[in-house]
């Protein structure tokens, strides 16, 4: 009889790495005969984001091809950072390299710690100014005493490919045609992606970001799911998240969510990544009730590079007049 319960561990390629592969690994005191089949089966529930990404990434560059083809000219992202954070400088590098694998320019502005509000508006307003600048991102965290508002708000809504001006979001909340905030418009194409049923099922997030909690809550409502919205504050949490169908973790704290707080069948989205390759839910436990989750890496980070990349593609069609539907 196989009544001992398998040790899951989890291994990862590097994130966001050029193999686009992951892999789950199940230890324990299971006989070698039936361990390959219980891998199997996890494997299943994971819902791979490297593999989606690619994909969006590959509708980008045949966007920019047709730009080019057109007009002659090169679609341009344009990445603002402030002070000399390690983990910023290397989403800047990531983001950068996928931007030169879709046939884009990549122009970097970086501006030192100390520098004030007034002096990153005014780099914001002269790239906003620039007609060969297609998209404006600001990286974030900023630091402060930088009013971060302020300073996004000074991208004009046509080249706020990242989704974070009050205007886009605004958008977002009625419906409307707009750059979505990446991570969130990466969130939902994995849904659709997975054949998750929105219409009519319950969704906890659990993050109140105004660019990633509060834009996946009106998004999910507008595809007209039930929403509760949450964050590390909530009363009686845990007893929320169970009702849950679907779950949205971006609260930014590791392993926050538990796998007893997991119903089963909930899919899970972590959207969280915490040092050490760790997310927001507590994966190996939370893995066996759950028809599907996100791995971290693999998951939602990919998606949210790739949105940000075809939405940079799209802003440079609409700036040039070019019909670049898919």
């Amino acid at each position: 009889m196989c009544l001992r319960r398998p040790i899951r561990s989890r291994t990862e390629d590097t994130a966001y790495s050029s193999s686009g592969r992951s892999s789950l690994r199940l230890t324990g005191t299971l006989p070698a005969c039936i361990m390959l089949g219980m891998e199997t089966a996890y494997k299943g529930k994971l819902m791979d984001g490297r593999a989606l990404a690619q994909r969006v990434l590959d509708r980008a560059k045949a966007k920019v091809n047709r730009i080019k083809q057109e007009t002659r000219a090169t679609p341009a992202l344009a990445t603002v950072i402030v002070g000399d954070d390690p983990a910023s400088h290397t989403y800047v590098r990531m983001k950068r390299k996928r931007c030169e694998d879709a046939g884009m320019k990549s122009v970097r502005v970086e501006l030192p710690l100390g520098t004030t509000t007034e002096a990153l508006v005014d780099e914001i307003t002269k790239l906003a100014q620039d007609t060969s600048v297609h998209g404006i991102l600001l990286q974030h965290p900023v630091p402060a005493p930088i009013d971060k508002r302020t300073a996004f708000e000074a991208i004009p809504i046509e080249k706020d490919v990242d989704g974070v001006t009050s205007s886009t979001l605004g958008r977002v909340i009625l419906g409307l045609d707009a750059f979505k905030p990446c991570t969130p418009a990466g969130i939902m194409q994995l849904l659709e992606e997975y054949s998750v049923e929105l219409d009519g099922a319950h969704a906890v997030v659990i993050g109140r970001s105004p660019i990633l909690g509060r834009p996946m809550a009106s998004m999910l409502i507008n595809a007209h799911t039930t929403v509760t919205l949450c964050h590390s504050r909530t009363r009686s949490l845990p007893s929320i998240v169970r009702t849950a169908d679907i779950i949205i973790a971006a609260v930014g704290k590791p392993r926050f969510v538990k796998g007893g707080w997991v119903k089963v069948g909930a899919v899970i989205i972590d959207a969280g990544y915490n040092e050490g390759n760790i997310g927001d839910v507590d994966y190996e436990n939370a893995l066996e009730p759950a028809s599907l989750i996100t791995p971290v890496p693999g998951g939602v980070g990919p998606m949210t590079i790739a949105t940000l990349i075809d939405q940079t593609a799209q802003a440079a069609a609409q700036q040039f007049g070019i019909d670049a539907a898919d």
